[in-house]
């Protein structure tokens, strides 16, 4: 309290509202000098922030919930409250641009200043500035060797964080001279702190972003002019769009790079300024009475955990139509926002094709995906320690799905009783493994069934069921990698040998968004954390079991064995029930005792026609002594190795 009365009686009382002020002024006169000078003043300022802060302060994870990827990042200040963390009650979320618009209302959500608030001049704002402080405090303290002593820098995902308002930044540069910022980082270069330091100290000056073209006026105005029909039809297919593109980062395809958009839900219709309704999940109640589905400009700085590119054309819109408006159904109502509804795909959007959704997120396959292990979450343990660190992911064909068992009414109804996580968000998780698990098994046992009867006596399993991504689209495999709580996901089969392989079907797919994605809640209670890992389990081992009908059957449960070596007596025993559940051996001639690698090898063969190489080694790409042992005897050529 004294330090803060000693800068109310140098500088003034703190004003929330200085820089929205001021960037108002600013907008107002948007051909003003003023308004040029300001707008070149932050970009200036932005480049440095985006190559030197955001590889830390651009997501959830953001240390003290700072974010340095936009000015309202900026002037929203930091948080003490951490987004990950361990909690028996859910947090109010604190989603920039979304849970509150201005700086006064994150002052009231328990966000400070990280710029001077109080009178401007250029000692206040070096001064009352917690950001131009621990800037200086690096230039003081920076390591001599540029080594950084292991004893005093915590680099840990939990590590405690300091999160200090300006009244505390005294005693930081005290007693913990190492939390400088860059935080274990090399300091800024004498260019990039003087650019920081000259734009704090002329008031943070800021211009919006030129306004659009007509170019992209137009195209905004074309696709919510599709997003918002009138009718139920419409209404319906929309709501399923925003659901499954909500995080996508939107640009046009035809219109040069540089501009992108989000799908936001709006309580304002096309051609009125967006009013965003703030719902933690995309499919929770939205309170009005009509939706607007809206694009709005992304301006802060895009970066890659975040980014999910989503192109838009005309090419596009006919592509939903055709997937949506051509087939001939109706839709008699709209489903209700209750849990138990659109919680579940399958009961919300029962009206809609199957086969139509099933394209939607087939043909646009590593979005899908990687919605699933990148998304909101960022730091994405959740979804990522219950996965390996390489696997392949194929496709079922969306044609077999339509004309086999696998669109049978009880397996529809099955889909129809199960119950994600979302729905009861805050179960306690050690009670939910075992309704989980007898849960999955009814639904298993129902499509292999399913299956049973489809390969009665017909064919049997083999590649004719995978989808070939119609002769085109590289899309049809994936590969993704693991790295510890991210990940990446490619198009192609990479690497020689992957440690498992999924084969996933319009029902896994869908329920892994809804788990993974449009269902999860990071600010969600710990209870929702383990329920929702425990329950992507049961998911993930259903996409290997689809992969192993492709193995003899004498095979497949020595390698189900192997892959789950080592786990729980739970585990085992769920697995062990789910092992008789599909009777027919594969359609797959082999030739060797180790039909695994073979089936490895075939399916390349099997994808040839729109398997990605982009990825492959090269000649030109080998290291040197990889090159010279080309030319020595018996020097085998790597797997997917172009010649």
């Amino acid at each position: 309290m004294a330090a803060h009365r000693q800068l109310d009686e140098l500088y003034g009382q703190p004003d929330p509202a200085r820089y929205e002020k001021t960037a108002l002024s600013v907008a107002s006169r948007p051909s003003s000098p003023e308004t040029a000078a300001a707008r070149t003043a932050w970009e200036t300022a932005a480049t440095v922030f985006e190559n030197r802060c955001a590889v830390c302060h651009a997501c959830y994870d953001a240390p003290c919930q700072l974010k340095l990827t936009s000015y309202e990042g900026i002037t929203r200040g930091a948080s003490k409250e951490k987004v990950y963390a361990l909690r028996v009650m859910a947090a109010a979320p604190t989603r920039l641009g979304i849970d509150a618009q201005t700086d006064v209302e994150w002052r009231g959500k328990g966000f400070h200043a990280v710029l001077n608030e109080r009178a401007a001049s250029v000692e206040a704002d070096r001064h009352a500035s917690v950001m131009h402080r621990l800037l200086d405090l690096k230039r003081r303290h920076a390591p001599e060797s540029g080594i950084l002593p292991a004893d005093r820098y915590d680099f840990s995902l939990d590590r405690a964080q300091a999160c200090a308002t300006i009244e505390e930044v005294a005693e930081i540069e005290e007693k913990k001279p190492e939390l400088g910022m860059p935080y274990g980082m090399p300091q800024l270069s004498d260019a990039e702190y003087r650019t920081l330091t000259e734009w704090i100290t002329a008031g943070a000056p800021y211009a919006p972003p030129a306004p659009l073209s007509s170019a992209y006026t137009e195209r905004v105005k074309t696709w919510e002019a599709f997003l918002n029909g009138d009718s139920m039809k419409q209404q319906l297919v929309s709501r399923y769009l925003y659901e499954h593109w909500y995080l996508a980062h939107f640009y046009f395809e035809d219109l040069p790079r540089g501009e992108y958009f989000e799908l936001v839900r709006s309580r304002t219709p096309p051609g009125s300024p967006i009013q965003v309704i703030p719902t933690v999940r995309p499919y929770d109640d939205p309170g009005v009475p009509r939706v607007y589905y809206r694009l709005r400009r992304v301006e802060e700085a895009i970066v890659t955990k975040t980014h999910m590119p989503y192109a838009l054309s005309p090419a596009r819109i006919r592509w939903v139509r055709k997937l949506f408006f051509e087939p001939k159904y109706e839709v008699t109502s709209l489903p209700s926002y209750e849990a138990h509804v659109a919680s579940n795909p399958f009961i919300a959007f029962q009206q809609l094709p199957r086969h139509s959704r099933y394209r939607l997120m087939l043909e646009e396959a590593q979005f899908t995906i990687m919605g699933f292990i990148k998304g909101p979450v960022c730091r994405g343990q959740v979804a990522l320690n219950v996965i390996n660190d390489l696997f392949w992911v194929v496709f079922m064909d969306p044609e077999f799905e339509q004309r086999s068992e696998l669109s049978s009414e009880a397996l529809t109804s099955a889909l129809e009783q199960i119950h994600l996580p979302a729905e009861h968000a805050d179960s306690l998780p050690l009670l939910q493994w075992k309704k989980y698990a007898e849960s999955e098994n009814a639904f298993l046992k129902a499509k292999y069934d399913a299956l049973n009867r489809e390969f009665e006596g017909k064919h049997r399993p083999s590649f004719a069921m995978l989808w070939d991504g119609d002769g085109r689209n590289d899309n049809a495999t994936l590969t993704i990698f693991r790295h510890f709580d991210s990940a990446t996901v490619v198009r192609g089969l990479v690497g020689e040998t992957p440690q498992t392989a999924w084969i996933v079907g319009y029902p896994l797919l869908e329920r892994i968004h809804y788990l993974l994605v449009a269902g999860y809640d990071v600010y969600g209670t710990v209870g929702h954390q383990v329920t929702t890992r425990m329950y992507m389990d049961f998911l993930r081992m259903e996409g290997e079991a689809n992969f192993l009908t492709l193995l003899p059957m004498d095979a497949r449960n020595g390698v189900r064995d192997h892959w789950y070596r080592g786990v729980g007596n739970d585990v085992k025993e769920y697995l062990d029930g789910s092992k008789t559940f599909f009777a027919h051996d594969t359609g797959v001639k082999y030739r060797s005792p180790e039909p695994l690698p073979e089936l490895y090898g075939l399916l390349r063969k099997q994808f040839s026609r729109v398997l990605s190489h982009r990825y492959d080694l090269t000649t030109r790409g080998l290291a040197p002594s990889v090159r010279c042992a080309k030319s020595m005897p018996g020097w085998a050529q790597p797997v997917g190795t172009k010649r």
